[in-house]
Formats: structure tokens, C-alpha cells, sequence
């Protein structure tokens, strides 16, 4: 653990180092320039491998040692299978039986079916873990339990860090619903099918040893495919990776909540109001209940006004699929699949297409279409009158969510963040963020069920949405409020703004932010409150 800290350039302390590792701190939106090349896997001889291109082994326990899985080494793991993977609890397991120590857990996204891996960070099997900590394994980590700092990243951050070698990954495992003995797998098909395979593409592409897993084994060649088996060592066949039922979990469900209905419609009608809504238009809506009811009031109002979009952004949901079958949209372009009938519309719909964060994430490329898509509605759990936002620890300052692709989508042309002004009579706006996520600079509009603010560095819409205004009919115009407004109202109804987390001075992770800097770090929640 770290104790040297520097303020960055959002005026928050930050380590220098975190796990042994020297750290740059944020210096702002846009200013840190990447330099020299990108990281590279070993060269490797094709005479190495089975000439009849069989790369099968008989268990997970010969999978590790065929790669040569040993003490301190970086394992990764993608997370397409949600909280309903069923490997990566298996493989810790069998690491530990082999003696393995102090592994470095990489994955995409971590999710509460993955708690038994609590078990492994206590007996030393597993040092630490860098990726998004949702759950049992956020609360275990606040509580100053991990020997390791956590590392958050958003999905494009994760493929930089890969990409510029700040994360050397030793082993990969790819859970893959069908695969070929030669190691080509897709995650469109198969009795486990879970959509797409892209947060493994950049695993397979860089780590130094790359394992397929699957409960699908078919004849060379499994097309189409989404892993290139000239890219992974070892094939290994078990029972059952993952339970696609479970791809769909509590954050993507639609909202029933009547405020949160009445957010999700105000969002829509701005939209409209922004002149944002058009023929040709690109949306992304993320998976939280309120996003999903968004997507429905726009799928609506763009009959209504018989326009069509040219793109939708996925993560895919039945309400996506819906618009592209319906003709409201050109195109999905997925980079995640929430449930069974995204899966469906993948395998069987040319016009819905795979994508990983390379093509749409990634801040070190040669630009990506986030800043391509016109609107962009997510969640957070706390907003300040800056419009900063945190989505990764709640009011007590636990740490029980990752970052996902939130921080990646704040580029695109508005941001708009719909999010209830309290939750359990706790007000979401406040003075300062417990965590910094997301720059407020990037954050466009916050819709609540007491009104709408627009981040006053946005003029356009400002002046947009009250000419709409303007014209509208008696009781239809969009109430627009500033976020100050907002947040007096709502601590007049709790009796006054949230009581701050009590937290120690000791850092438990950090938060990436997607350039590879350090934007600011996460404490550990105090005695008192654990």
C-alpha cells in the first residue's frame, strides 16, 4: 500500500504508486498525451503446437500447468456471462489446490456470483484484484481487506492499459458458449450463448498464454468467429461455463418505480426539445431500469414523428432489438449483451454487429465513435452542483459497483444523466462526490423527477430547450431548474444534505481514468460503520 499522495488535477489526492507501480495523476480532460509503442505478446513458433491443430487438454488443473501458471502472475477474464459465470470461481479453485500464491485478478467486471472468491483473497491464492468490484468483493475491499489496491477502470480503459503494457497479462480464460479444438470460439451460440466475446478480444490479442474453456465443442472451424484460435494455447472442455439466464441481472430490468418512469420520459422529452431527436440520429441508453424505459418513451416518439435512427449503442436489450426489427434503427452496434433476445438478434441479425472496445472505447486509438453518438443516458449514484458524478460507492462510501462503460460514453455529443434527486430519503446531489468518476465538464444534463438541469457550459441546449419551451402548450413545457435549485429543494423535504461518509485516510483502490491516469482514489470505510 501506497502513503505518498499528490492533488491532481481535479484537486484530489492521489498515490503515487499503487501496487509497486508508478502512477501518473489526472491532469485533465484531454491532456495527457500517450507516447512510444504498444505492448506486444511473445513471438511464438507454430511448431510448437499440435500439427493436426488440437490444442485439447484433459481438465482445468492441465489447462493451468500446460500455460505455466505460477506464484504473482496476472490472470485475466472477461465478464460477457454477467453474475452468471460459472468459471472463474473453478479456476482460483484449482490455483489454490495447486499451491499457486498471490495471483492478480484482471478481470472486465466482477459481479456477486464471484463472493467465493473472497475465500481465495483469504488464503493468499489471489493478492489483489484490478477490475470493477461489484458486490461482496466491493465490500470486502472496503473494509481494507485486500492486500492489494483495487483498480477500477471503464471497459475502454481496461483495453488502454492492456494496449500501452501498464497491465501485462500472464494467463488469459476465455469462457467461450462454443469453440473449436483449435481454440476459434464465439459467444453467439452454443446451449451457453451469451452474446458477444469482446472484453476477451484484447486478452487474446496480448496476453503471453491464452485458454479457451467451453461447453461447446464443435468441428473445425467454428465460425463465425469471435477469438482467433491462432491466438489461444490451450482448449479445455468442461460441464458448463456460464447460465445465460443470468446475463440479465438486477441493474437491467425496467424500471416499475413511477418517479423513475417520470425521469425516463423527461429524458425522452428533451431530447425532442434539444432538437436532438432526427432523422439519422445515434443514441446510447445504458442498462440501469431507468435507462431501459428511456429507449421505450424514444422508441414512441420516433414512430410519432416516422424518423428512424441510423445507430443504437448496445449494450443490446430486447427493447433495442425491438427498434431494429420494428425498421427505428439501421443498426445495433453491441458491445454487450443484456439478455436472451439480444443474443437471439445477434446470431440471427446481420444488421446487429459485434463490437469490442478497441472500435468504440479505446481513449489511446486513432479516435473511436463515443463521440459519434448523439445522446448518451446513464446512471450514477451521486452528482455535485460541479455536475461531477460518481458511480462506483454509495452514500456510506462502500465500493459495490464498477465503472463499466460510463466513463467512455461521457464523450458523446450530450450526456445526459436521469437519476431519482433521492434515494431512501437521501439527497444525490450534493456539495462534493464521495468518489470522482466522471469530470463534470463531460456531464451535459441531470433529469430528475423535481426538474432538469443543463450544465451551464452548455448554452446550445440551454437556449434550445427554452425556445421549445417557449412555444409549448399550457402545462407541457420541460421544467428546467439549476442543479442548486434542485438540491435546496430536496434537502428542505430530508431536512438538510447527507451525512458524510466516515472514512479513514487509507486508500483500498483507485479510479482510472480512461487515458490511464489516476482521478482519484477510494478510502476505506471507517470501523465505525463496518
Amino acid at each position: 500500500m501506497s502513503t505518498e499522495t499528490v492533488e491532481n488535477a481535479a484537486g484530489r489526492l492521489v498515490p503515487t504508486h499503487v501496487n509497486g507501480k508508478p502512477q501518473t495523476p489526472f491532469a485533465g480532460v484531454g491532456k495527457f498525451r500517450p507516447s512510444g509503442k504498444k505492448a506486444a505478446p511473445p513471438i511464438v513458433s507454430s511448431a510448437d503446437y499440435p500439427a493436426d491443430g488440437d490444442k485439447r487438454v484433459g481438465s482445468l488443473r492441465d489447462a493451468l500447468a500446460a500455460v505455466g501458471l505460477a506464484d504473482g502472475m496476472t490472470v485475466s477474464s472477461h465478464h460477457h456471462f454477467r453474475n452468471g459465470d460459472l468459471v472463474m470461481n473453478r479456476v482460483f479453485e484449482v490455483a489454490s489446490e495447486m499451491g499457486v500464491r498471490d495471483l492478480t485478478w484482471f478481470p472486465s467486471a466482477s459481479f456477486p456470483c464471484h463472493a467465493p472468491l473472497i475465500d481465495r483473497l483469504e488464503d493468499g491464492t489471489i493478492h489483489h484484484i484490478e477490475g470493477s468490484l461489484n458486490g461482496p468483493l466491493g465490500e470486502y475491499a472496503s473494509r481494507g481487506k485486500m492486500r492489494g489496491l483495487g483498480v477500477l477502470r471503464s471497459h475502454g480503459g481496461r483495453w488502454q492499459a492492456i494496449q500501452d503494457g501498464e497491465v501485462e497479462i500472464d494467463v488469459a480464460i476465455i469462457a467461450a458458449p462454443t469453440a473449436d479444438a483449435f481454440g476459434n470460439a464465439t459467444g453467439d451460440r452454443g446451449p451457453s450463448a451469451c452474446g458477444l466475446l469482446g472484453f476477451a478480444l484484447a486478452d487474446s490479442l496480448y496476453a503471453k498464454k491464452v485458454i479457451v474453456v467451453t461447453d461447446n465443442l464443435v468441428p473445425f472451424p467454428c465460425v463465425p468467429w469471435q477469438i482467433q484460435g491462432q491466438n489461444v494455447d490451450v482448449v479445455v472442455e468442461l460441464d458448463r461455463v456460464g447460465d445465460p439466464d443470468k446475463i440479465v441481472s438486477g441493474t437491467t430490468q425496467l424500471t416499475r418505480s413511477p418517479d423513475r418512469l417520470l425521469i425516463a420520459e423527461l429524458a425522452a422529452k428533451f431530447v425532442r426539445a434539444a432538437g436532438i431527436v432526427r432523422d439519422g440520429w445515434s443514441f446510447q441508453a445504458g442498462a440501469g431500469g431507468t435507462a431501459l424505459a428511456f429507449a421505450i418513451f424514444v422508441r414512441g416518439m420516433m414512430r410519432e414523428l416516422g424518423i428512424k435512427a441510423r445507430f443504437v449503442r448496445g449494450g443490446s436489450t430486447q427493447y433495442l432489438v425491438q427498434m431494429l426489427e420494428e425498421g427505428l434503427t439501421d443498426y445495433i452496434l453491441d458491445g454487450q449483451t443484456f439478455d436472451l433476445e439480444g443474443v437471439r438478434s445477434m446470431r440471427e441479425n446481420p444488421a446487429h454487429v459485434n463490437t469490442s472496445p478497441f472500435t468504440s472505447y479505446n481513449y489511446h486509438g486513432k479516435g473511436n465513435f463515443a463521440t459519434m453518438v448523439d445522446a448518451v443516458v446513464l446512471g450514477a449514484t451521486e452528482v455535485d452542483v460541479n455536475f461531477n458524478a460518481n458511480v462506483v460507492t454509495h452514500s456510506d462510501g462502500m465500493l459495490l459497483h464498477g465503472i463499466g462503460g460510463w466513463q467512455n460514453c461521457l464523450f458523446s455529443r450530450c450526456t445526459i444523466l436521469p437519476i431519482p434527486s433521492m434515494r431512501d430519503r437521501m439527497p444525490i446531489i450534493v456539495d462534493e462526490v464521495t468518489t470522482l468518476v466522471g469530470p463534470g465538464e463531460l456531464i451535459d444534463v441531470i433529469v430528475t423527477e423535481r426538474g432538469i438541469a443543463i450544465n451551464p457550459r452548455r448554452d446550445d441546449l440551454i437556449d434550445r430547450v427554452n425556445a421549445w419551451n417557449a412555444h409549448a402548450p399550457a402545462g407541457a413545457a420541460l421544467p428546467l431548474k439549476s442543479i442548486e435549485q434542485i438540491k435546496h429543494e430536496v434537502e428542505r423535504l430530508t431536512g438538510g444534505p447527507p451525512a458524510q461518509p466516515e472514512l479513514s485516510d487509507e486508500d483500498i483502490a483507485v479510479i482510472k481514468w480512461v487515458d490511464g491516469t489516476v482521478i482519484d482514489a477510494v478510502k476505506k470505510v471507517s470501523t465505525k460503520t463496518s
